[in-house]
């Protein structure tokens, strides 16, 4: 994306190339600048039924509560297809695209729940211009039925011609485009729009639940069950994760055509030009904007197995430090795993919760894919040992996370992973000797088992002439200190050692082959080494 100039900047629809504009009429919204002060927005929803509650004889104001109440359930709706969106360890194989979400496309999602305080104004606004919607009955079966026939004969051509209208090359470059900066979908991205886009959603939602308390067939359960179903759609529609069978496709063929799928609306976000329905593939056959490929594409991803998956280059196998970092999972709160760590407040009612559940762990879990990233065309994936940072200093404990480890390095070996880095505890020397109790015991492993001092030991050797005979070494008895010297003396290059512990000196020089054995040499002060020429 180039930018060309304040408020300009280039972006494609499809294969057309168009400028895009930052300042069009009702592209931001109107709290923009109020961080997360917005969320004050509902104070006055809260104090009107507080006042209604204990000031006055009846509950006349009991719908601000409803409002409050349904915002909150909207946004656990969007959370909850987050987290399983994320929880990549359960999906992997039915993702409909293998690439990751980067930061950019966090922060730019970071206000999606926009559209909830939106929402709730205008519900206000509705209800009170139209007393008698706070007296609707709990329950009434004849509106789920008007509300059906609404949706589907009017909110459904009306989001399809609304939608293909925004990709049109006047409005996509002034509005639509914000919404399609999200090349990965994700439940979030359901939310992601400029203000016009979710005033017009309002209209999409307002037909059926207001037309259907407008006929006389209105009730609290059409209004909570409509909007909370749409939601759960939208999510879905763009979770980037295939939960439809194709079996069902097959049983039902016309199935297809009445609701959509995850794969069907990730097209649309590839291609621009097709599928532009909102739940309803039928619309996209009547205007000839059908994707031929969507039922070849869903039926592959679903098709899918652990067999068909590509093998990571490199896996980083890491464990949970604290209960406190461990809600800050990507499948628990993406925003919070997206910036640096810090301890909120707000989250210690939930510590009990999360403490509960990683005891759980300890019961019966293995190591799982926590994330994954691709660099210069290298997979690269995180793997969880599922024990927190305080149980590896439990000595009870330590035969169950060892025999954790091993399982996860044969697991990398058996699927072809090159290199395996132990992580923080896992290469604690007083628990596996740094990781060589697995090697030891495996000596026919094809994946190199290493860890962050094997790493640096390698940088500092690729930074040593190839042609030099002898290097002068201090810190010599470190852990990096051995790897660099054992694999010098392999070399057949001459380490002179700093070092006044014989005996930590005559422990490595055993670990190294009887030939290279002498290349090892004990130094004990920097004058024995004034000739070496590197150090």
């Amino acid at each position: 994306m180039e930018k060309q100039n304040e408020g300009v900047e280039v972006v494609e629809n499809g294969n057309d190339t168009l400028l895009r504009k930052t300042d069009a009429a009702l592209f931001a919204w109107p709290w923009n600048n109020l961080g997360n002060y917005k969320y004050l927005l509902y104070g006055p929803f809260l104090a009107k039924f507080i006042h209604s509650m204990y000031w006055k004889e009846s509950m006349e104001d009991i719908w601000c509560l409803h409002i409050l109440v349904l915002c909150a359930l909207r946004g656990l709706v969007h959370q909850l297809w987050s987290t399983f969106s994320n929880m990549l360890y359960l999906n992997r194989t039915r993702r409909v695209s293998y690439e990751g979400i980067d930061y950019d496309q966090i922060d730019n999602e970071w206000d999606w729940d926009n559209f909830l305080v939106l929402q709730a104004i205008v519900g206000s606004f509705v209800y009170l211009n139209f007393p008698s919607l706070a007296n609707l009955p709990d329950w009434d079966v004849r509106g789920l039925i008007s509300c059906l026939i609404l949706h589907i004969g009017i909110s459904e051509p009306l989001f399809y011609w609304m939608h293909k209208l925004l990709h049109s090359s006047y409005l996509f470059p002034l509005y639509h485009w914000h919404h399609h900066e999200s090349k990965i979908t994700h439940p979030f991205t359901a939310g992601h729009g400029t203000f016009l886009e979710h005033l017009l959603l309002c209209v999409v939602i307002g037909i059926p639940t207001l037309g259907t308390a407008f006929i006389g067939y209105g009730s609290i359960s059409v209004m909570y069950s409509y909007i909370l179903a749409f939601d759960f759609l939208r999510c879905m529609g763009h979770s980037n994760v295939e939960i439809i069978p194709h079996s069902l496709y097959q049983r039902v063929p016309l199935l297809r055509y009445v609701i959509y799928c995850p794969t069907y609306h990730s097209l649309h976000h590839q291609e621009m030009k097709t599928n532009f329905c909102l739940f309803m593939p039928l619309y996209d056959m009547l205007g000839n904007t059908l994707n031929t490929a969507s039922w070849s594409l869903h039926e592959e991803i679903s098709s899918r197995t652990s067999t068909d998956e590509r093998a990571p280059d490199f896996v980083f196998l890491a464990h949970i430090v604290d209960i406190m970092s461990s809600m800050h999972a990507p499948f628990l709160f993406r925003s919070f795993s997206s910036v640096p760590f810090s301890t909120r407040l707000f989250l210690l009612p939930m510590w009990p919760f999360a403490f509960v559940v990683v005891l759980t762990m300890w019961l019966k879990t293995k190591t799982f894919l926590f994330s994954f990233y691709n660099i210069r065309g290298r997979l690269n994936q995180t793997w969880i040992v599922p024990r927190a940072g305080f149980q590896y200093f439990l000595p009870f404990a330590a035969e169950g996370i060892n025999k954790l480890i091993e399982e996860a390095i044969l697991r990398a070996d058996r699927i072809g992973v090159k290199v395996i880095s132990l992580a923080a505890l896992n290469k604690n020397e007083s628990l596996n000797g740094g990781g060589t109790l697995f090697v030891n015991k495996h000596p026919n492993l094809r994946v190199r088992v290493v860890h962050g001092n094997s790493l640096t030991a390698a940088v500092i050797l690729n930074e040593i002439p190839r042609d030099v005979n002898e290097v002068f070494l201090t810190g010599a008895t470190s852990k990096l200190g051995r790897a660099i010297a054992l694999y010098l003396a392999r070399r057949r290059v001459r380490v002179l050692m700093l070092t006044k512990s014989t005996e930590r000196f005559m422990k490595i020089q055993r670990e190294a082959t009887v030939e290279c054995q002498k290349y090892l040499v004990q130094v004990t002060n920097c004058k024995e080494a004034k000739q070496c020429k590197q150090s």
